[in-house]
């Protein structure tokens, strides 16, 4: 797994959670959610949403869902 992690000129660094890496030694944590997972009852699929809602990725399985999650929501 690729972990890319960005800093802004004042410090603060932006990247998608993992326990791969001890986030915590860098200091003061602020975490948000770059997008929610949700099994959909409906349509018995999992659903990789952003922050506007708007479903971003459908897969049957989690793992696929997180697996997208860190390959195409990755800070800039």
């Amino acid at each position: 797994m690729n972990i890319h992690m960005s800093f802004n000129t004042d410090g603060t660094a932006l990247c998608l959670w993992t326990e791969a890496l001890p986030l915590h030694e860098l200091g003061r944590l602020e975490i948000q959610r770059a997008s929610q997972i949700e099994f959909n009852n409906t349509h018995q699929k999992w659903e990789v949403r952003d922050r506007a809602g708007r479903v971003r990725f459908i897969s049957r399985s989690r793992s696929a869902c997180l697996k997208w999650e860190q390959e195409h929501l990755q800070p800039e």
